[in-house]
């Protein structure tokens, strides 16, 4: 809750420049220091803005957004607490968000980075997305500055590390991803006042990778399993993404985008969102190139940006 100096393991904590008593100003300008009442800590953090972008932004997923209200309302109690004296162990906030390509992981990362921020959890409230490339090196020495490094930038803030369990390769003995781990159980305990570590992957991986490391499976305290959307959510997906960019299905489009749907599900390596804005960028292309093959037609603003039935059953998956 407060602005600890933080050290990362292994290297020199800074030495601190500002008197003890510099922090009474920081603390009156905390809009919620003298809350009483749930209401006025959601009127001086805005927190509930930031839960009806979620609510707006993402199709679906009730059982994540619903988890995430229960996070923030435990945040909003514990903060009426602390302004009341009522001494506790801040909650652990480190979480697992476990579940499929494309399926709002990273956006519900960055929404959960600004509650942190706006009820004081983490000083900044930026989210720093990595991979094992990011914090493994390929040889001896290698890994523990470059995980210093990310832990660094995402210090103030969280860290996200998206199909974690590659960090852990048991079959390489020559392998240094063990090294990425300790450094990251030590600074999850040490720093979870201003750090939270999210890890995110698929399910059944993300399960072994638990198993093999009881040490981390003990610092995750939220597990969230996010669902596939079903063929009307990406259909809903798919209307926001384009109406985003100014484009709209003409007729019998969204009727042939459905059947696309139908058909790419039972395809393998279906991304849920992600697969459904590269078949849109694809139906794009077929409606550009069908606007350029007649050039002299006066092209209106309904021309431009209408994607036609032909535009998606033109698709491979239809001619199969």
């Amino acid at each position: 809750m407060n602005s600890p100096l933080y050290a990362i393991p292994g290297s020199t904590p800074a030495a601190s420049t500002a008197p003890a008593a510099a922090a009474a100003p920081a603390a009156a300008s905390d809009p919620t220091a003298g809350a009483r009442s749930v209401a006025e800590v959601l009127a001086g953090s805005q927190v509930e803005a930031v839960l009806q972008e979620l609510d707006d932004d993402l199709v679906g997923l009730k059982p994540v957004k619903a988890r995430i209200r229960d996070i923030a309302a435990l945040l909003v109690i514990d903060k009426l607490r602390l302004n009341l004296g009522l001494v506790s162990q801040a909650p652990s906030l480190h979480m697992c968000f476990s579940g499929n390509p494309g399926t709002g992981k990273t956006t519900v990362a960055m929404r959960m980075a600004q509650i942190l921020h706006r009820l004081g959890y983490v000083r900044k409230g930026h989210l720093v997305s990595v991979t094992r490339d990011d914090l493994v090196g390929q040889y001896i020495g290698h890994t523990a500055p470059k995980t210093k490094e990310v832990l660094k930038r995402a210090m103030g803030g969280v860290l996200f590390i998206d199909e974690a369990y590659y960090l852990y390769r048991p079959e390489n003995e020559r392998d240094y991803g063990q090294e990425a781990i300790e450094i990251l159980l030590q600074v999850m305990e040490n720093q979870r006042d201003d750090l939270v570590v999210i890890l995110a992957g698929y399910k059944d991986r993300m399960d072994t990778f638990f198993q093999s490391n009881p040490g981390m499976s003990s610092r995750i305290a939220h597990h969230l399993d996010f669902p596939d959307y079903a063929v009307p959510e990406l259909q809903q997906i798919a209307g926001q993404m384009l109406a985003q960019q100014n484009y709209r299905f003409g007729d019998g489009a969204a009727e042939a985008f459905e059947r696309y749907l139908q058909l790419r599900l039972q395809q393998p390596h279906f991304a849920n969102a992600r697969s459904v804005r590269n078949a849109l960028d694809r139906a794009r292309l077929r409606q550009a190139s069908r606007l350029f093959a007649d050039r002299e037609r006066h092209l209106t603003a309904d021309d431009l940006s209408t994607i036609a039935a032909p535009d998606i059953l033109a698709s491979r998956l239809f001619q199969a």
